[in-house]
């Protein structure tokens, strides 16, 4: 399977600086069909991209910057939002300019169509794939999965633990592993998050009943107040007035039940925060078949199988 990377991957390696910034290095790459990145400087009026390459132009046809817009069924925001940003391409042909320069003329749409044979084509529900954030919307976050093909990471799939909106999770280019769930008939892309996030005997390891531990506030209910111990963790404490969604908290932990996946705690204080893209370790895993989140003593069964 050959693998293509989140768009901005390849950019600043040294073997892509050096074939954008060399005119005989881009007819290297002409000639042998490599997938290079440049950044785009330029979306001019008729919606072409320019593309810095150094010491020769770069050019993208509108129709080249991105797969179905030719077609129609891909709008021009698409090509629009890419200025000030790393693009893919490949080099399709040169042309010579009346002033004695050089202009590569360059396409996204061919590396997006080999990423879709060549590497989507052949994925399995469960495998466990790079990704890129690009955007963040109330229902999902959208992801790079390669060569800026993009793929729905819904809200309900990112952490066991609930929250209001992605951003408490991820930031805008911040670079992910998610778990690959499948494509429908028009290629819309599905992915997953909360089961690189271990189990709930995984994450409840790490706390122990007496301690007192720091956490954030996810939701407020009439019957208590839940905390967030870890993205896959949460506790419940009694009500107290005046705390907020979102809030930073220190906890106490009263008791931590397997069989009912229940960590009961007692709010101890809580103060405002401003929280941003959290960073992650994930498991060393290519693919999943079944993730068992609760433990085998649970009454209740959390899982997910692929």
């Amino acid at each position: 399977m050959k693998r293509y990377l989140p768009e901005g991957m390849l950019f600043l390696t040294s073997e892509n600086q050096q074939s954008i910034a060399s005119l005989a290095r881009l007819r290297e790459a002409f000639y042998s069909g490599t997938v290079l990145e440049g950044k785009a400087v330029l979306c001019d009026r008729e919606h072409n991209l320019h593309i810095d390459l150094g010491e020769t132009r770069g050019f993208m046809p509108r129709e080249e910057c991105a797969l179905g817009i030719a077609e129609g069924t891909v709008r021009d925001i698409a090509v629009i939002s890419r200025v000030n940003k790393p693009v893919c391409f490949r080099v399709v042909g040169f042309r010579e300019e009346a002033d004695g320069k050089t202009t590569a003329i360059l396409s996204r749409r061919i590396v997006q169509q080999a990423c879709r044979n060549e590497y989507i084509a052949t994925l399995r529900s469960g495998d466990v794939i790079d990704a890129a954030v690009t955007r963040l919307e109330t229902f999902g976050a959208f992801c790079d999965v390669g060569a800026g093909i993009p793929a729905l990471l819904p809200i309900d799939s990112i952490s066991v633990s609930r929250i209001p909106h992605p951003d408490v999770r991820f930031r805008t280019g911040q670079l992910l592993k998610v778990v690959f769930k499948g494509a429908d008939d028009c290629g819309r892309i599905t992915l997953t998050h909360k089961e690189l996030l271990g189990t709930w005997e995984e994450n409840a390891a790490a706390f122990h009943a007496g301690e007192t531990v720091p956490g954030v506030v996810r939701s407020i209910e009439k019957y208590g107040i839940f905390v967030e111990l870890t993205p896959n963790l949460a506790g419940l404490a009694e009500y107290v007035p005046g705390v907020q969604a979102g809030d930073c908290a220190s906890v106490y932990i009263k008791s931590i039940n397997p069989e009912r996946m229940k960590i009961k705690l007692i709010l101890v204080d809580h103060f405002p925060a401003q929280e941003t893209g959290a960073v992650y370790t994930y498991p060393d895993v290519t693919h999943l078949d079944k993730w068992t989140y609760s433990p085998e003593a649970s009454e209740k069964c959390v899982e997910s199988i692929f």
